[in-house]
C-alpha cells in the first residue's frame, strides 16, 4: 500500500512539473521545494526507466515517452480524484485545483469575473486561469474547462453553448466625416485599413449570409496582432477595423467608434464552455461548469 500511495505522490509532483513546464512552477502548485521537486521526477525517471522530461536552461520540454506518461497519470489521478469525491458524498466541498481557458480579451471581461466569484464561494479550489488568443489543446496542456469563440470541430468534449459575438466593422466619427462612410463591402478597398491577424480570416473578410455572401481581400495599411491595438489606432481615426461585437459594445453606446456596414454582417459565431464528459468531468469540473454557465448566459447580452 505504501508503495502505490508513494508511486501516487510522484505522478502528482510529475503532473505538476510537466504542466507548469517548469520545477520552480511545479514547486509553487506542490507546495514543496525546488530540489524537492527534481528529486522526486528523478526517481520516477529511475523508477520507470525511461526519460520523462529534456531540461534545458530556460523551459522544461516533455518527452515522447513522458507525454504518454503524463496521459496516463492525469487519467489515474482522475480517477482516484473521482473516487474521494464519490466516497465524500455529491453534497462535499469542491477542493483541488482547475485550470480554465479562454480568450485574451473575453477572459479579462468576462470569465474572470466568474472565477473570483467561484474561489469566494469555494475556499478549497484554485484555479489557474490561461487567458490567450490561441486555441489551447486540452488534453495536452492539462486544462479542465476552455470558453470557446466559433464553431467547434468533433471532439470527445461536453460543449454548453452560453451566447454569441459578431464580426463588427467600425471608424471613428473623426475618419468617417474625413473619408466618408462605405456604403458595401467592396468599398473597404478604398480606404485605409486596420487588420488584426488573431483574427484568424488573415486579409480576407467575409460579409453577408449564404445567399448574399461575399469576400473582400483588404490591403491594410497596419497590420497589428491584438484587437486592443486595432481598437486603439481606430479611436484615434487611423482607419476602419473588424472587430468583435462584446470589445467595442461599449465604445458604440459612447460614440467613440460607430459601427458600419452592419447590414451586411456574417453570421454571429457561437461561444460555449466545454469540459471532458462522463467519468473525465469530476465533481469540481461540474461544479465550476454549473456556476459559469448561468454567469455567462446572463451576461451574454453584452456579447
Amino acid at each position: 500500500m505504501a508503495f502505490y500511495m508513494d508511486k501516487l505522490h510522484l505522478m502528482t509532483v510529475y503532473v505538476a512539473v510537466a504542466e507548469g513546464q517548469g520545477f520552480a512552477a511545479g514547486a509553487r502548485r506542490m507546495g514543496m521545494s525546488p530540489p524537492a521537486v527534481t528529486r522526486a521526477v528523478a526517481r520516477l525517471e529511475r523508477e520507470l526507466g525511461v526519460k520523462l522530461l529534456t531540461r534545458t536552461t530556460r523551459h522544461v520540454l516533455v518527452t515522447d515517452a513522458g507525454r504518454r506518461y503524463l496521459d496516463d497519470a492525469r487519467r489515474i489521478l482522475g480517477e482516484v480524484a473521482e473516487a474521494d469525491e464519490a466516497a465524500a458524498g455529491i453534497n462535499a466541498e469542491p477542493r483541488g485545483h482547475l485550470t480554465v481557458t479562454a480568450p485574451s480579451l473575453f477572459g479579462r471581461m468576462f470569465v474572470l469575473p466568474g472565477i473570483i466569484g467561484f474561489l469566494q464561494r469555494h475556499p478549497a479550489m484554485e484555479v489557474s486561469a490561461l487567458l490567450l488568443d490561441r486555441v489551447v489543446n486540452m488534453l495536452e496542456e492539462g486544462v479542465d474547462v476552455a470558453v470557446r469563440i466559433g464553431e467547434l470541430p468533433d471532439s470527445g468534449m461536453t460543449a454548453i453553448r452560453v451566447g454569441e459575438v459578431r464580426r463588427v466593422t467600425c471608424a471613428a466619427p473623426d475618419y468617417l466625416a474625413a473619408h466618408g462612410t462605405p456604403a458595401e463591402p467592396a468599398a473597404l478597398l478604398q480606404h485605409c485599413i486596420i487588420n488584426t491577424s488573431n483574427m484568424g480570416a488573415g486579409n480576407e473578410w467575409k460579409f453577408g449570409h449564404a445567399g448574399n455572401a461575399t469576400t473582400i481581400h483588404v490591403k491594410p495599411r497596419l497590420s497589428v496582432t491584438t484587437n486592443d491595438a486595432a481598437i486603439e489606432t481606430a479611436m484615434q481615426g487611423f482607419g476602419i477595423a473588424r472587430i468583435l461585437s462584446y470589445q467595442v459594445a461599449g465604445l458604440f453606446e459612447t460614440g467613440a467608434l460607430m459601427p458600419i456596414l452592419t447590414s451586411y454582417e456574417p453570421p454571429p459565431m457561437p461561444i460555449h464552455v466545454i469540459y471532458r464528459e462522463g467519468r473525465q468531468a469530476s465533481a469540481k469540473v461540474r461544479s465550476f461548469v454549473d456556476m459559469m454557465v448561468p454567469h455567462l448566459q446572463g451576461n451574454s447580452r453584452l456579447f
